[in-house]
């Protein structure tokens, strides 16, 4: 169980609050909206309205309490930026800013942001994906170039093995899982053959993906 602060809990924020506490962590959230809070409680371990742009609030919470601090502020970058830099100053072990921009990105960098998040840019890129293909059904990105991509299983390779494929071989592409019905197979094989209805879960560059499963 990890110790989460979540500074900004509108539309992106709130999502990120009921996400973490599904997963069974500790979260405080932290905004200036009074209506905000009392939404957010449910999903939250403790909450606090305040200006996280003051640094005797922040220092009174105990930054450097928190495994992971995520500041999701997303209308006000001057706040955003303020709030970033106080946070690792004040001890945040791992500091998550939200950017809208490119731009914004390298200044958060800059003033203290370990990692930085772009919700609506990462989601244009996986609605692009997503629904400019047939095959692909998930996607996790890992950096630039590479992804995990769920993808379905092509017909002419029905009744034949992993090894027969070799899309490793050919495409540089590993198969990480075999689905199916719901049930994931993560132990596999080169032997293993391909049955109808399997989906794949598959690691490799997005060109590669693309050559290999013709999206």
């Amino acid at each position: 169980m990890k110790s989460i602060l979540i500074i900004g809990v509108g539309n992106f924020g709130m999502l990120i609050a009921k996400q973490v506490h599904e997963l069974g962590h500790q979260v405080m959230a932290v905004d200036k909206d009074e209506e905000r809070i009392n939404e957010v409680l449910p999903y939250v371990t403790n909450a606090l309205i305040g200006d996280s742009t003051n640094e005797s609030f922040l220092r009174s919470i105990g930054i450097n309490n928190f495994d992971v601090c995520i500041e999701t502020i997303g209308n006000d970058f001057q706040s955003s930026l303020e709030t970033t830099s106080l946070l690792k100053e004040l001890g945040g072990k791992k500091v998550v800013s939200r950017a809208n921009r490119e731009v914004q990105a390298k200044f958060l960098l800059r003033n203290g942001a370990d990692e930085v998040v772009n919700p609506e840019k990462e989601m244009a890129k996986w609605t692009a994906i997503r629904y400019t293909s047939k095959h692909i059904l998930d996607y996790v990105k890992l950096d630039d170039n590479h992804a995990i991509f769920e993808v379905k299983l092509p017909r002419d390779w029905i009744g034949k093995s992993i090894k027969e494929i070799n899309i490793r071989q050919k495409f540089g592409i590993n198969i990480m899982a075999i689905k199916e019905n719901g049930d994931m197979k993560l132990t596999i094989s080169p032997d293993d053959v391909f049955e109808e209805g399997q989906t794949l879960l598959v690691l490799g560059e997005h060109k590669a993906i693309q050559r290999c499963f013709h999206i």
